[in-house]
This record gives structure tokens, C-alpha cells and sequence, in this order.
């Protein structure tokens, strides 16, 4: 498998964001990007426009972010060419993006915050719909918003990584309950916005610079086939093709960077001779075993069964044996510190 490594949620200057879409694949190729993806509210103009593409060893992909008309129900929506209108009801709008051919993610999906009026929550209430692709587990802003109170502030902005401890626990229950009847696949977004606030009348602070949100939560994909920078843009719609066939399968996991690089983890079943990957449904078969691989480091590995623990051990790689039915997927922890989450391998559902 080739592992591409990369931001996912950002919003630039054709919405709310602060920056220019070459400055921030200038951002991505510093700290390491191989792929950002853009979200900016309800346009496209940056794909209209011309920007999808490599910038060195970055790749920008195009696709935005929607809501309906109460600013509630936000849907990350890739591999589209058109947007569609926020009048629609959020079952609608996932719906057409699915049968376009589009991919779509829930984002920020439990937000409830009631601590600052000026900040309002964004939840996802439209449970009722199977269109969409999967969902946000884990969002550094939401997750930076909800836990900000006007006596912690001060600490929040400073430390704007050190305050990102693990995803919402009703996030990943919900994940793990609708995977019990479907693949939903989990990804990690960062929600990069870069605002900019005058200080004292002369002074411009940014608030999360891109630079610093791309060292937290970053999304893994897995492909069969290599993907390599190409300046030419020539091989652009197969890059496309493949990296979105990836992450619309799930064959991918999120991490927090700020605990440590975890590209080279992967978790993975092997049964009767042959080895299935994360996104997988596969039915039951004897003597066959979960294997997992961290890079390097001891860390504690914990084997999720349908939204329990199963079997947890400290080390750099485990093997499982599977005795029953269930939605497997693995969370991995550096010194209690939320690391790694995997998306599920389904077995015999």
C-alpha cells in the first residue's frame, strides 16, 4: 500500500478563510503535506478557477463545504463539480451528491456548545439519511470550540495543539453503531480558517495559522497504486480517481501529529491466505487474525470490538485472533495520549 498523508477541512480565501490557496499549499509542503483538501462554504471557485493540482509535493484537491438554511447539518462534499443550494433540506443535498457520484462527510457531527453566543454550535441532526460517505471523528476546531471558556482562553489560544485531547466519545459511538449496519468511513479534519484579528487597533494577530493546525489532526490514505508529484498536472484525473476510490472505501485512519509521525501504521486481517485492509467487509472466516503495525514507538493498542474494547496490549505491533462476528477497528495511545484511530475492517456483518 502507498500512504499519502494529508489535511482535510480547510477553507481559504473564496470563503471565511485568511489565506491565498498557493500560500497555503506553500504552508503544506513546509510541514510535509502530501494532499490538502479544500472546503471552502458553499463555492467551488477555487476548482473553477483552475487551482486543483500539485504545488511541489502538495496536492490540492477541490471539493466544499455545505449546510441548509438554519447553518446546521454541515456536509464535507469531494468529487463534485457543482454546488448545490442551502435551501435544500440536508437529506436532499446528501442525496444528490451520492447519486452524482460524489463523496460526502458529516463534519463536526456533536457540536453543543452554549458557553459564548458569538460561537454557536453546528451539529449534524439529520440521522435518517444513509447517503453520506462517512464522517468527521475528529475535528480540531470543533473540539478546540467546545471545550474554550472565557476562563481558559487565554491557555486555549496560546496552546492551540496542547488543548486537542481525543475525539468525542458520542462521535465514535455513533460511528461504531452505523457501522454495524453499513461502512461509514472515519476521517480527521483540521476545520482551518487562519482568521485575522486586529488588536488594540494596529496590531493583526492570526488566529491557527495553517502552518500550525497541519502539525494536529491529519487523515492517512492508503492506495494500491503510487501517487507521485506531478508539476505537469498531466496525470491529474487518475490521481483523483484513485485517491478519492481510497477514501470513499475507508482505507484510511486519522492521527494527531502533535503526539508523534504516524505514517507506517497499519492495521489489517489476514484469513485464508489473503490480506484484507481497513474499509473491507469480509465474511467469517476460521483462523483468521488482525494484525497491527505502529512506526517505532510502544504505544498502547487497543482492538475495538462493535464500540467496545476487545483486547488492549503496549507495544509496536499485535496480532488478534478473531473468534466472532463484529466491526473491528484499532485506537493506539503515546503516554495516554490519543494518537491513532483506524477506521473499521467489518467481519461477517
Amino acid at each position: 500500500m502507498f500512504e499519502l498523508v494529508g489535511a482535510i477541512h480547510v477553507h481559504s480565501v473564496f470563503s471565511d478563510g485568511s489565506g491565498e490557496i498557493k500560500e497555503i499549499a506553500g504552508y503544506g509542503n513546509e510541514v510535509g503535506l502530501d494532499f490538502i483538501l479544500l472546503t471552502d462554504h458553499n463555492t467551488l471557485r477555487a476548482l473553477h478557477e483552475g487551482f486543483e493540482g500539485w504545488y511541489k509535493d502538495t496536492l490540492i484537491l477541490v471539493g466544499y463545504e455545505i449546510n441548509d438554511k438554519e447553518n446546521k447539518n454541515h456536509l464535507l462534499a469531494f468529487n463534485v463539480n457543482e454546488t448545490l443550494s442551502t435551501r435544500l433540506p440536508a437529506k436532499e443535498y446528501t442525496k444528490q451528491i451520492n447519486e452524482s457520484g460524489g463523496i460526502s462527510f458529516i463534519a463536526h457531527p456533536h457540536e453543543i456548545r452554549d458557553s459564548m453566543k458569538e460561537h454557536p454550535p453546528y451539529p449534524w441532526t439529520e440521522w435518517e439519511t444513509e447517503d453520506f460517505t462517512g464522517m468527521e471523528i475528529w475535528n480540531h476546531m470543533s473540539e478546540w470550540m467546545e471545550g474554550l471558556t472565557e476562563q481558559n482562553k487565554y491557555n486555549y489560544f496560546v496552546h492551540p495543539l496542547k488543548s486537542i485531547n481525543a475525539p468525542f466519545t458520542v462521535t465514535l459511538n455513533k460511528w461504531d453503531e452505523l457501522n454495524l449496519k453499513r461502512r461509514v468511513v472515519g476521517i480527521g479534519g483540521v476545520d482551518a480558517h487562519a482568521h485575522k484579528v486586529n488588536l488594540l487597533g494596529f496590531f493583526e494577530f492570526e488566529v491557527f495559522p495553517y502552518k500550525v493546525l497541519f502539525k494536529s489532526i491529519r487523515t492517512h490514505v492508503l492506495l494500491e497504486t503510487e501517487i507521485k508529484p506531478d508539476p505537469l498536472n498531466l496525470s491529474l484525473p487518475n490521481t483523483k480517481e484513485e485517491f478519492y476510490k481510497s477514501l470513499k472505501h475507508g482505507c484510511c485512519f486519522a492521527s494527531n501529529f502533535y503526539h508523534g509521525n504516524a505514517k507506517g501504521f497499519r492495521f489489517f486481517l489476514e484469513a485464508d491466505g489473503n490480506v484484507y485492509q481497513m474499509g473491507d467487509s469480509v465474511p467469517f472466516l476460521a483462523k483468521s487474525k488482525l494484525c497491527v503495525v505502529i512506526p517505532e514507538i510502544i504505544g498502547t493498542i487497543k482492538l475495538i470490538k462493535n464500540g467496545k474494547i476487545y483486547e488492549s496490549i503496549d507495544s509496536n505491533k499485535a496480532e488478534f485472533d478473531v473468534k466472532e462476528a463484529g466491526a473491528y477497528r484499532v485506537e493506539v495511545y503515546l503516554n495516554g495520549n490519543a494518537w491513532i484511530f483506524s477506521n473499521h475492517i467489518r467481519i461477517g456483518l
